[in-house]
């Protein structure tokens, strides 16, 4: 693959842009064997591919319950599928060549730049290595305490597959499960009490959309925060708050009707799992109106660059954010921790939100009007695509052709960003020393 994309040309957008492609292409194809069903059965192709660019861009919208439908074949085609969306394609071919002992190219290591948002080209390669044995500690100590639940609950066997599946799925940010036995689309809903699913599921899916170069920043200098990069401190703020708001709205607004106890954990679980996991343990029909639009705003807004989370990330908004504080206090750019933010990094932020905005309401829209159903549950789904979630109000089975292939193309666009797909697809235009008279415009 990577002589080919040499003999091409391409530029790092265009890399991970067809590498993601080429991966939900070769999933697809595995899906639709028949020893990947567990009847035995040839799987309609169009439907495979739906599954396998959601695994792929971890999301977890299905089709067919996982449980149910697929057997230990195609499930461990599609654990495979979301390990390599979660980590990235153009990291899992590095970590090929690293493990083959093969030198890294250059264009490899700008690709890799590129593909987890690091802010330099040096020390890549090391840093590759570090955020690989930390995404695979974390997910083995993740099956490890989910270990003895499941088996409890479904057998030995059974149980360390299900709590391997459940980790990878969670660090990932994908929100496939395998609970469909009990009762199919169902989710975490039986482990809605259960304290530590509910506990490492959360875990698993903050620090899996922290962001691997705030990872290093904690490992390199632990609670001295003043040291950490502003990015870093702007992620951790945003997460934070993006968890205890919600949380505390939930709590004393949506889940009244249970007990503290069970209120607290589902509170604190549909808080963190719209960014960008897509698990549940309660049912989402159940929330009014206003948690409905809460929890599409989390969805859009996912979780942080550099991750194995979806969205337009906490650091977009985080800089629109600042930028309108200073646009309020009449200062000439926002600011963070006594930084100025870079116009570059603005402008690419307002591209960024105005392309999640676009392709959220007409997704919703166009799902809305061909299937006709209501306009808040087609936003639902077209915010969870787009911002890579999972989460449902029940309608993706009974979606039709047209509105399935909206949806993986707001998959795809939400995996791949925006940014890199504008940046692949079109042609760079050239800098000149010339530039165009100043005119004002109002607005506002």
């Amino acid at each position: 693959m990577r002589s080919v994309f040499q003999h091409w040309k391409l530029s790092s957008s265009q890399i991970i842009m067809f590498g993601f492609a080429l991966v939900i292409l070769a999933g697809a194809l595995l899906l639709t064997l028949p020893i990947s069903s567990r009847e035995g059965i040839h799987t309609p192709f169009f439907n495979c591919l739906f599954t396998s660019t959601s695994a792929v861009c971890v999301t977890g919208l299905v089709v067919y319950d996982t449980a149910t439908h697929w057997s230990a074949f195609g499930q461990a085609v599609i654990l495979l599928l979301i390990q390599i969306g979660g980590m990235g394609v153009v990291t899992v071919a590095v970590a090929i060549a690293m493990i083959s002992g093969r030198k890294i190219t250059l264009m490899q290591r700008s690709s890799m730049q590129d593909a987890i948002s690091a802010p330099q080209v040096g020390g890549i390669v090391r840093f590759t290595g570090f955020f690989l044995k930390g995404i695979f500690l974390i997910e083995f100590l993740g099956a490890v305490l989910m270990a003895p639940v499941f088996i409890r609950n479904f057998g030995v066997v059974d149980g360390i597959w299900k709590a391997m599946f459940h980790s990878v799925s969670a660090f990932c940010n994908a929100g496939f499960d395998l609970m469909g036995t009990n009762a199919p689309f169902s989710s975490l809903t039986g482990y809605v009490t259960h304290p530590a699913i509910n506990l490492v599921i959360i875990v698993l899916i903050v620090v899996g959309g922290m962001g691997f170069l705030t990872w290093e920043d904690i490992r390199r200098n632990g609670l001295r925060i003043n040291r950490y990069r502003m990015q870093s401190k702007v992620i951790l703020t945003m997460m934070a708050v993006l968890i205890i708001v919600p949380a505390l709205y939930f709590y004393f607004g949506e889940f009244t009707g249970l007990s503290p106890k069970d209120r607290f954990w589902s509170s604190l679980f549909q808080a963190v799992t719209p960014r960008t996991a897509g698990f549940n343990t309660i049912d989402l029909n159940m929330l009014s109106e206003t948690g409905q639009l809460l929890t599409i705003l989390l969805m859009l807004i996912g979780g942080s660059p550099g991750s194995t989370a979806g969205g337009m990330k906490t650091t977009t908004v985080a800089v629109l954010i600042a930028c309108a504080a200073a646009v309020f206090r009449r200062r000439e750019s926002g600011c963070f921790f006594g930084r100025r933010i870079a116009d570059e990094t603005v402008k690419n932020a307002l591209t960024v939100f105005l392309m999640y905005l676009i392709m959220f309401l007409a997704g919703g829209m166009v799902i809305s009007r061909l299937e006709g159903l209501p306009l808040v549950t087609s936003l639902f789904e077209s915010a969870s695509a787009v911002g890579t979630v999972g989460l449902t109000l029940g309608i993706t089975p009974t979606l039709g052709g047209i509105s399935k292939l909206v949806l993986i193309s707001l998959m795809f666009f939400g995996r791949v960003g925006g940014l890199t797909l504008i940046f692949a697809t079109l042609p760079a235009t050239k800098n000149t020393l010339s530039r165009l008279p100043l005119e004002k415009i109002t607005v506002g």
